[in-house]
């Protein structure tokens, strides 16, 4: 199968990908969930005209004119509404939070007062309406609040909660299972053998799906072993995921073997092998209602290529309308060579500078190496064939989340 673009391989990778159908939640498990409806008010808030200040509720005509004396009729809290009108010379005492009392349009704060047994003294004037808090002035039943395709903000939970929401519409979360092929690779913790090495990837990439919104399953290590890897494809349907991520065999002797158990329990496979530098044996395929997303083994080819073809899956398959992470534009911080036929995606750090941000990228760009990969804070992406560039070029990146 001939290389394709990136441009391409993403095209396939979304095309028939769609939002996963709706489901409730409680409002406390909704945080960064994408609204599969509409949501409007339930209720007005305020639901009355209340007091923005600790004062007194009183007429605006009684205290014109400064030191007026005013009798104490009562007293307003929050929640404890009083039910008698302010009248003519009367002033109710009020709480943050109080229902404005009939009779009563403006409210006198304390510290402009005195009092003295059921009277007190106003020191100031105040004009009407002063310190109310209108009915309706944040929102009304009705009002439509939230659109559909929303991703929930912390803050938003509190203005879903007034609104009197106690559940909430959602697209239900994609499931991504996670296998890792190689007889070389042993768990963090184990003593590797001869030619072993410890298995790092998955921990990055189930954090980078779950970072997405994404549940995720991981089905462990698998031997290269036909019938091992058939198992754990079986594992991940069996589990309902909606995408099935693998890591290992990225070349194209040893990778043979997973697309042979791919094939054989009938993946529809869409490509194979993208124009990019790292992560060029990149699969993708469908089996059944299932995504397969085939990443190399290399750290770094396995992350760059789930930062930019499984996160703008889990985004679309969530109901997200940014799919995927906007490039930027940076100054080279470091000359760079012409490129090859590929896309180049370099591992940089970034610094402020005169003129913005400084992308400088390793000096060794090598697929295998995770501590550039731990320490980089974006990607600088090189269109193919793209000539030299110098210190001080305009070039374009892809900013990692920090």
């Amino acid at each position: 199968m001939a290389l394709i673009s990136v441009a391409e391989a993403l095209d396939h990778v979304l095309a028939r990908a769609a939002p996963l159908p709706p489901e409730t939640v409680p409002l406390d498990a909704a945080l960064h969930r994408m609204l599969a409806a509409e949501l409007n008010a339930l209720r007005t808030q305020p639901p009355a005209d209340v007091s923005a200040m600790d004062g007194y509720a009183v007429r605006t005509a009684d205290v014109a004119k400064v030191p007026a004396r005013l009798r104490v009729i009562g007293e307003v809290a929050a929640g404890r509404p009083f039910t008698a009108k302010v009248g003519g010379g009367e002033a109710a005492r009020i709480f943050t939070g109080g229902v404005v009392p009939s009779g009563a349009d403006t409210i006198v704060v304390q510290e402009i007062t005195e009092r003295a047994g059921d009277a007190v003294t106003v020191l100031k004037p105040v004009s009407k309406g002063r310190h109310i808090r209108r009915q309706g002035l944040d929102f009304r039943r009705g009002d439509s609040l939230f659109a559909a395709g929303h991703r929930l903000t912390a803050r938003d939970l509190a203005l879903i909660a007034g609104m009197n929401h106690p559940i909430v519409p959602v697209h239900r979360r994609p499931i991504v299972a996670l296998f890792a092929t190689g007889d070389e690779l042993v768990p963090p913790g184990a003593e590797p053998g001869p030619g072993q090495i410890v298995y790092s990837n998955g921990f990055a990439l189930a954090a980078l799906a779950r970072q997405e919104g994404a549940a995720v399953i991981d089905l462990g290590l698998v031997r290269d072993d036909f019938e091992e890897t058939a198992v754990a494809i079986r594992n991940a349907r069996a589990r309902a995921a909606d995408i099935l991520v693998t890591t290992g065999g990225a070349s194209v002797g040893e990778y043979d073997l997973v697309h042979k158990a791919f094939a054989a329990e009938g993946m529809d496979l869409s490509f194979w092998k993208v124009a990019m530098r790292p992560g060029r044996p990149l699969m993708h395929g469908r089996l059944g209602g299932m995504h397969v997303l085939g990443l190399p083994g290399n750290p770094v080819s396995s992350y760059v290529c789930a930062f930019l073809f499984l996160v703008p899956l889990i985004r679309r398959m969530s109901g997200r309308a940014d799919l995927t992470v906007p490039t930027e534009s940076a100054v080279l911080g470091a000359d760079l060579p012409e490129n090859d036929e590929r896309v180049d995606c370099l591992l940089a750090t970034l610094r402020l500078g005169v003129e913005g941000e400084i992308a400088t990228a390793f000096p060794v760009q090598d697929s295998s190496m995770m501590a550039p990969l731990a320490l980089a804070d974006c990607l600088i992406i090189r269109e193919p064939y793209a000539p030299a560039m110098p210190a001080g070029s305009r070039c374009t990146i892809v900013k990692f989340e920090r």
